[in-house]
């Protein structure tokens, strides 16, 4: 039986990636693109046939920032399929991302300058904004619309004779510095991805603790250094030439799920010389935060699916 993958943003930048070295890996999967975007879809859906045609590639058109797309979506994946055995939670945004000159010069004549390139850490701050749903929209849209999407798939994930895997894009930027319990959605802060980033990594440790016992297991994993329509941006190209290449991460598609430690997050890493390798790295987060966290999701649902009724039943 055909393996069935599901990956969130498949149609440009790390997502694109992902798809077609997943299909090098195994060329017979059926590989479901879900995109905002149909058109672009469709035409990412032509291309990989073209190159992989034993393989089967399907299309649920999804804008996780847009919670009644992903309830359109979620019922619509679950006519179509009796399981997914690996789903790629990779949509994500970083709007107007700022490049802060005087921490970029001020870190450049540090200790920490390592540091900072490879996390970011206090060198980009974004302005936020407020979705149709009424949510801060890096929240929303990197967080809490695939949270949603995982409670309404668990029917299809969720089966303990064969474990199911989510595998969640993070970042090397995920900073506990920039998380509040207090303010999951980061409303008054300036580094609304940063925070998102942390809370995947908290969810993703929730989702172990709850769903284990199920069949499902979560892991979380950061791509590396990339150039992306997110990123390209933020710095000059003969910056990004210096710092390429680093490639996407395809070597939990190959683990098995109950043997990975959810408290570790799996980074991508290339050498000097161009040879690919994975990275650990322990996530400065305790799973008390994290159970604390998806009770916090939990209640927050429950307000927006109420929300959104009443709004339904008015018009």
């Amino acid at each position: 039986m055909r393996k069935a993958v599901l990956v969130t943003g498949a149609s440009s930048g790390v997502g694109l990636a992902l798809c077609k070295r997943l299909l090098e890996e195994d060329h017979e999967l059926h590989l479901c693109l879900a995109c905002r975007n149909r058109s672009k879809a469709e035409a990412v859906r032509e291309a990989l046939l073209a190159s992989h045609p034993l393989a089967e590639v399907s299309i649920v058109q999804v804008d996780v920032s847009d919670l009644q797309s992903v309830f359109r979506a979620s019922g619509e994946l679950k006519q179509r399929f009796q399981r997914l055995d690996y789903v790629y939670l990779n949509a994500g945004i970083m709007p107007n991302p700022q490049l802060n000159i005087k921490a970029l010069f001020s870190g450049l004549f540090s200790r920490k300058v390592i540091h900072m390139f490879s996390t970011a850490e206090g060198l980009l701050t974004q302005e936020d904004q407020i979705t149709a749903d009424g949510l801060q929209e890096v929240f929303e849209t990197n967080v809490f619309g695939h949270f949603i999407l995982i409670q309404e798939l668990a029917p299809l994930l969720c089966h303990s004779d064969s474990p199911s895997q989510l595998i969640w894009t993070s970042s090397r930027n995920a900073r506990k510095s920039n998380f509040c319990l207090e303010d999951i959605q980061h409303s008054r802060g300036q580094e609304p991805y940063s925070s998102s980033k942390y809370a995947v990594d908290l969810l993703s440790v929730a989702v172990n603790k709850n769903f284990n016992s199920r069949g499902l297991y979560s892991s979380v994993v950061c791509p590396g250094t990339m150039v992306t329509n997110m990123t390209c941006g933020i710095l000059p190209p003969f910056v990004w030439t210096l710092l390429m290449p680093i490639i996407w991460l395809v070597w939990l598609f190959h683990q098995k799920p109950e043997s990975l430690n959810p408290l570790t997050k799996y980074l991508s890493a290339t050498t000097g010389f161009g040879s690919n390798y994975v990275m650990t790295q322990k996530m400065d987060l305790d799973e008390d935060t994290a159970e604390k966290f998806y009770q916090n999701l939990l209640e927050l649902e429950k307000h927006v699916r109420a929300t959104i009724q009443k709004r339904n039943h008015q018009s």
